[in-house]
């Protein structure tokens, strides 16, 4: 009986799962992850791109960030993100008269906090365990814009 104790038959399959268990588990987080913040950075740079599309082919500037606003939006909930969330910023490069003067450069920048995954919102950890995601566009209001022209 002492003899079967001291025996090392069958510790090696253990000692393979628990080995297995300690590696797998932190790299399967990790890919879980990395997959939740590339999923965002592409969102919030689609969101970025289309809203200043959007923004420069619009009629006026009311009916402009309006458009670029839907535009964010429905960008990030292609991706399955709150729209809620975005922070949407829109400057130019005109002195004067508005961002939708001809060949005026229009800059959007949409800001986004992803959460990271399988984190609970316990004592409210889901706020700081999240990363923000930045991006901006700049397109060039076409020089034959006309004010009350557009699609």
């Amino acid at each position: 009986m002492s003899r079967r104790l001291r025996s090392d038959h069958g510790s090696a399959s253990l000692e393979f799962i628990t080995t297995g268990m300690i590696l797998l588990v932190p790299l399967v987080y990790l890919v879980l992850a990395m997959s939740v913040l590339q999923g965002g950075a592409l969102a919030v740079e689609g969101a970025a791109r289309q809203a200043a599309r959007v923004y420069v082919r619009a009629p006026s500037e009311a009916v402009a960030a309006e458009r670029a606003q839907r535009a964010v939006d429905f960008a990030l909930a292609d991706y399955g993100l709150p729209a809620g969330d975005a922070q949407v910023s829109i400057d130019c490069a005109a002195a004067a008269g508005g961002c939708l003067k001809r060949r005026t450069a229009v800059t959007v920048t949409v800001r986004l906090r992803v959460s990271l995954p399988l984190v609970p919102d316990v004592l409210g950890l889901a706020g700081t365990a999240s990363v923000p995601l930045e991006s901006n566009a700049t397109q060039t209001v076409s020089r034959f814009w006309q004010p009350g022209t557009g699609p």
